[in-house]
């Protein structure tokens, strides 16, 4: 802006502007351009916002001023003005081009000259209503302030029309975006969910057609029927075209996608090892000494662990660690399919043996399918037993490879450093077999280990990036969320800038706190990444409220199922090898059934768990869960099914493997009592004297005994009162009285649970 346009604005005296300007090292007289940023200061001084006056185009019938021509051509000129603008006439521009100087009228007088003519010539044809719309353009630059004066229209993008630029981070390797799947000829390609419909389009004949031949083939189908890869198979066949599975090209699905890297590019990585075992057998010991031992020496005994993975060097090797505090963890972990680990290294004491939690260990590492070694510890003892342990464990599919097997034993002493070297070199030997390998020049993909809110860095999640490398200032989309990494560091607290395969890093810059075993792959520009996130974020909220949790009665719906997972719970250990034996046995033709644990006892929440991974249900043969797992089923989506004849349970399962199970009526659990005191009254019987734990108790109901977790009997209740008073239902936090039917062996601690049988519609 001018001088004289600044006093126009503020009505001050020139000489205290020009004065002011002064002050501030500036000489100027009327017409001198005075900065933005002087303008700015200027505003704040006289308090006055200081813009230049915008001004609408004149109207056909106005004939605008000399002065206001002046003015508005120091501001803005019409961009259409030279082409449509048949109002102004030649001899109102002449004052303005006398005014200017002489190199801007040689260089724009003849050009101007040409358009005119031209617009006369068109003058006629142009018609301008009040709904046209003028593009202007600035006659000078303000200074890359143009801001100030248009405000840029919000723009909102699809995703498919978002262009891809790649940010200086991301700019050198390779992208993960799915190249498009080629149509050969003659070829149908499958995707899970296809319905007849859908099949007989992608061949390109009627639905009538394929239902008929299907119908020939013995299968009654309609034409919105989800079809099996078998059976789309046949049809294929029929029709003379060949199967093929169809790529996953979503993006927005990038965990589902099968990214291959040309062999060339792909280098050796590091193994990821879990080690699991009992908290008591020296797990936590052997993690200590490993990295007490194995950091760099400029690091050795003032290393404190900050994050749940860290890497140690054997002979120019890495190796790197996951610490899983407890199984639940690692079991939840691969529940959200997050299969991150290579090897796991069950620690079991050789003073003590196999442990329930070492089972467990087993059972979570085979459901996994990864290799197990075997590290004996405590071998400095005198009551240690090795072949105790590989005798123990062969019971449960572990055989030591000097016994025929394929499972590695390795004794140890972490609390003394005895034999972890051999454990490292077995860990790398295996490693070696494994042919680990990864390409660390494309964008990262990985999975979040764990994931928290710091008061003062924010959103702190610990990746291990599994092909790729991620790098500061990349994004990324991270499970239904999206950021831009802020910071990098590893185990020591050590800013990084780059993290390759198999390595764990905490991460800053996250917009919202993801789960633990969410995966996360890396984009080329933050918009992709944001809508991305907001896509998966969207279709996650749908599944939740369209999502059908696993049981017997729906086993079936979903085509292609063709394994029924079991957890086993029985009172005694005979009860369940007569049930492990007697499901066995059962002979249904594509089915088959696979008891995925069998323990003695009640059920608890490692079972759920276990349960949630492995999409199992939960049997339970003559025992009673608490209400409060039960409970816990029912929210995690676990069916947990109870009986206590075989043969029940048995036709149970054969209906479900059939695909043919209709239950009439489902028991429903509405409260639990303990038994406080008892009272015997002739011609009554026993009394129990009861304090309603859960839920309530009604007149009419069923009552279960249960003694020590196992069902003791099963019957009618024959009275319920307070006090002296016969009443139909007592909630929980009440105490009452109530006789169950035909049954008086109550006893002090005994547990009443009282159940209805509703119908199921």
């Amino acid at each position: 802006m001018k001088v004289k346009e600044i006093l126009e604005i503020l009505n001050v005296p020139e000489e205290e502007l020009l004065q002011k300007l002064e002050n501030v090292g500036i000489e100027a007289d009327l017409e001198t351009e005075i900065e933005s940023r002087i303008i700015k200061n200027l505003s704040k001084l006289y308090k006055v916002e200081i813009k230049p006056a915008r001004k609408k185009k004149t109207t056909q019938t106005t004939k605008p001023k000399v002065e206001e021509k002046k003015e508005e051509e120091k501001k803005v000129v019409p961009k259409q003005e030279k082409e449509e603008q048949p109002k102004t006439k030649p001899k109102e521009t002449k004052p303005q081009e006398e005014k200017k100087e002489k190199p801007k009228e040689e260089k724009k007088e003849k050009p101007k000259e040409q358009k005119q003519t031209k617009e006369e010539k068109e003058k006629k044809h142009v018609i301008k209503t009040k709904f046209d719309t003028e593009e202007i353009e600035l006659k000078r630059v303000y200074d890359e302030k143009y801001e100030e004066f248009e405000e840029p229209t919000k723009i909102y993008t699809r995703l498919k029309n978002v262009k891809r630029k790649n940010t200086r981070s991301t700019k050198n390797r390779q992208s993960n975006f799915p190249q498009k799947q080629g149509k050969e000829d003659r070829t149908l390609y499958y995707s899970e969910g296809m319905t007849v419909a859908k099949v007989a389009d992608e061949l390109g004949v009627g639905i009538g057609d394929v239902v008929r031949r299907l119908v020939m083939m013995g299968y009654m189908v309609s034409a919105s029927q989800v079809l099996d890869r078998d059976i789309v198979e046949i049809i294929a066949l029929e029709y003379g075209f060949e199967l093929k599975d169809r790529v996953e090209t979503d993006i927005t699905k990038f965990e589902q996608m099968d990214i291959v890297d040309d062999p060339s590019s792909l280098v050796p990585r590091p193994p990821i090892v879990t080690i699991m075992g009992h908290v008591d057998h020296g797990k936590t010991t052997l993690l200590d000494t490993i990295r007490n031992t194995r950091v760099a020496s400029h690091e050795a005994g003032g290393i404190t662990q900050h994050i749940g993975a860290y890497q140690i060097n054997k002979d120019g090797q890495l190796i790197t660690f996951i610490d899983t505090p407890g199984h639940a963890a690692f079991t939840e972990m691969r529940a959200r399919g997050a299969e991150i680990t290579d090897i796991v290294v069950l620690v079991v004491a050789a003073d003590d043996g196999v442990m329930p939690q070492t089972v467990e260990a087993i059972e979570h590492a085979k459901a996994a399918k990864v290799s197990i070694i075997v590290a004996i510890n405590k071998m400095d003892k005198p009551t240690a037993n090795p072949e105790r342990i590989k005798q123990e464990l062969a019971n449960y599919g572990l055989v030591s490879e000097e016994w025929g097997g394929d499972t590695i034993f390795v004794p140890i002493s972490a609390l003394k450093n005895k034999g972890v070297d051999e454990l490292l070199d077995t860990i790398l030997l295996i490693a070696e077999m494994q042919e680990l390998k990864a390409n660390p020049n494309r964008l990262g993909i990985g999975t979040v280990i764990e994931a928290k809110l710091d008061k003062g860095r924010g959103v702190v999640a610990t990746l291990l990036v599994k092909n790729g490398s991620i790098k500061v200032g990349d994004p990324l989309v991270v499970g239904n969320t999206y950021g831009k990494i802020r910071a990098m560091q590893d185990e020591s607290r050590t800013n990084i800038k780059t993290a390759l395969p198999s390595k764990a890093v905490e991460v800053m810059g996250i917009v919202d706190v993801p789960n633990a075993g969410d995966p996360f792959m890396v984009f080329e520009d933050e918009k992709t990444a944001r809508l991305i996130a907001e896509q998966r974020a969207q279709r996650a909220q749908e599944q939740e409220l369209i999502g059908r949790p696993i049981s017997l009665a729906n086993l079936f719906d979903d085509e292609g199922e063709k394994e029924l997972k079991l957890i086993i719970k029985g009172d005694v250990q005979g009860s369940i090898e007569a049930l492990k034996n007697s499901l066995a046995k059962l002979d249904v033709e594509g089915v088959t059934v696979d008891v995925v644990r069998s323990a003695v006892g009640t059920v608890t929440e490692t079972d759920i768990s276990l349960a949630i991974a492995a999409n199992a249900i939960i049997i339970g043969f003559n025992i009673r869960p608490s209400a409060k797992i039960l409970e816990y089923a029912k929210e995690k989506g676990i069916e947990v099914r109870l009986y206590n004849v075989i043969y029940k349970l048995l036709e149970d399962i054969e209906d479900a493997m059939k695909g043919m199970l209709d239950p009439v009526y489902e028991e429903d659990v509405i409260g639990e009592a303990e038994v406080r005191q008892t009272f015997k009254v002739s011609r009554i019987g026993t009394i129990a004297g009861c304090y309603v734990t859960h839920g309530y108790i009604t007149r009419n109901c069923q009552v279960r005994l249960i003694r020590d977790s196992i069902v003791i009997y099963t019957g009618n209740l024959s009275s319920l009162k307070r006090f002296k008073d016969d009443v139909r239902e007592v909630k929980a936090g009440y105490e009452c009285g109530l006789t169950i039917e035909n049954y008086n062996d109550i006893k002090v601690d005994d547990v009443i649970e009282a159940f209805v049988m509703k119908k199921v519609e």
